[in-house]
């Protein structure tokens, strides 16, 4: 990585402000083709950084600061003691991503989100892609992902990702790669929406010369698709409702905010009874039952009665009324098995296995593991890869090889010879950067991309942009915010 200054234009008011540019010169940079030119997508962001008193700009940023802090838009980190809530890091200069761009990706994570829900029948059913020998068998029966509860099990729809989040990395123009499917309970949808409503009315000249696609109707598109996939018909309007495990879950702030956002109700397991073999919540009327439940809560906490008999957080027999068709669970239990690491290897052929098609959307180079030869080849070059636990997220219990100890490699490698099956490992992408706005000016930090998808009989809806997350230490890869990273509004333009 090197650092390079750019040459002050007389013509660009911003560079004249900002003492430094750092450019990460092995790095895409989607902002800028050479240093005060900006890629076509970014002409009119440009235009504006050079009409913009840096001055101004800094008061921005506090003002924006302040608007999250004001709003409560938290999250809450494991590990610390008692929990320790933190203000999401949200950066100021946006990210814009062109038409023709985002064409692509959206047949590319439609084409993948079909076959994660044809994969997921399949693999509860008549499991025909291990007969094909397309997956070894035992990557599905020593999963501890797969649920035996679900096999036989078919949802309404046969919806069993009814919202799912594509996390894809950039490296070059035209080169993008899926780096995971979160296929359980994605989260960050409020951050996307808490950004844009902020930009919205700090920047509103900004909207007037960029004709950025919406986001706004995300909650409305979320409740109609989950409305569409009650179990039963019915002329009324199904009843919704949001399981949180409770205020002290890391994503509480956006059960809430979702729940406020459709207009249905946010529930914990203790509002919660199996009344007439219907799942009910208690209201001031009494007991009232739900037709679809979205639900915060993992797997193993779901149902004290067929899960972890300890949870405190589900709903005694709301498994027996799912398999009954008395209720829709949104994201369908189980569906962990489609978003496990390992699994994620396959997902070319998962692709090509149901839709005939190759992946529009490639995948990260990845070994497993558990493999013998894999796992040879990742300890011989422990200090190039990046390792990650199969079942990991938030970006714990990962190894980033580059920027780690000789102490951590050598931790590292212990764990992975004790349990190689736990991991996975991938190369050290060169991932793309986009322009933070930082103390001596713009920097480049790496980005990554989570679009929303949400699945319903009726059809696949694609929210144009997602969350983009940033790692705001310079040279850092991890985006994650338990781990540093900040969040940036994400504009997908109309042409």
């Amino acid at each position: 990585m090197a650092r390079y200054v750019a040459p002050v234009h007389n013509h660009i008011a911003f560079l004249r402000n900002c003492a430094i540019f750092d450019f990460m010169i092995d790095c895409f940079d989607e902002m800028w083709d050479s240093p005060g030119c900006p890629r076509p997508p970014y002409e009119h962001v440009g235009r504006w950084l050079e009409a913009e008193d840096i001055a101004r700009l800094r008061a921005k940023q506090r003002e924006a600061e302040q608007v999250f802090r004001v709003t409560g838009i938290t999250f809450n980190v494991y590990g610390a003691t008692g929990g320790e809530e933190r203000l999401i890091p949200f950066d100021i200069i946006p990210r814009v991503i062109a038409a023709r761009e985002w064409q692509k990706l959206s047949r590319g994570i439609e084409q993948r989100v079909r076959a994660i829900n044809a994969f997921l029948h399949d693999i509860y059913h008549r499991q025909e892609i291990i007969r094909a020998g397309r997956i070894p068998v035992e990557m599905i029966a020593r999963n501890d992902a797969f649920l035996p509860q679900m096999i036989g099990v078919s949802p309404p729809g046969n919806v069993y990702t009814h919202i799912v989040g594509i996390d894809l990395v950039r490296t070059g123009k035209d080169e993008f790669f899926v780096l995971e499917d979160n296929a359980r309970t994605p989260s960050g949808v409020s951050y996307m929406l808490e950004n844009r409503e902020t930009m919205l009315k700090m920047f509103p000249e900004l909207f007037s010369v960029n004709r950025v696609r919406q986001v706004s109707d995300y909650p409305r598109n979320l409740l109609n698709s989950l409305s569409a996939c009650a179990p039963t018909p019915t002329s009324d309007t199904p009843t919704v409702a949001v399981l949180t495990p409770g205020i002290h879950n890391s994503a509480y702030y956006e059960h809430a905010f979702l729940a406020d956002q459709m207009g249905v109700e946010l529930v914990e397991g203790n509002d919660l009874r199996i009344v007439d073999g219907r799942v009910a919540m208690r209201t001031t009327r009494g007991y009232h039952p739900i037709d679809v439940l979205y639900r915060r809560v993992d797997d193993d906490f779901l149902d004290p009665l067929n899960f972890n008999p300890e949870s405190q957080l589900g709903v005694p027999g709301i498994m027996d009324v799912y398999r009954a068709g008395g209720i829709t669970i949104a994201n369908a239990p189980g569906t962990g098995i489609a978003d496990d690491k390992a699994i994620y290897s396959y997902m070319p052929d998962i692709v090509e296995f149901y839709t005939g098609e190759k992946a529009i959307l490639p995948n990260v180079p990845t070994w497993r593991c558990g493999e013998p030869d894999a796992l040879a080849y990742v300890l011989d070059n422990l200090a190039e890869l990046v390792v990650k636990e199969v079942h990991g997220s938030g970006g714990y219990g990962m190894l980033i090889g580059p920027t780690s100890s000789r102490k951590e490699l050598e931790s590292f490698r212990a764990k992975l010879k004790a349990r190689p099956g736990n991991y996975i490992a991938q190369p050290t992408l060169s991932l793309s950067t986009v322009p933070i706005f930082a103390r001596s000016g713009l920097a480049p930090r790496h980005v990554d991309l989570r679009p929303y998808v949400q699945v319903s009989p009726n059809g696949i809806t694609i929210t144009p942009g997602g969350l983009t997350r940033v790692a705001l230490k310079k040279g850092s890869l991890v985006v994650n915010s338990s781990q540093g990273g900040g969040t940036k509004d994400t504009w997908v333009l109309e042409d």
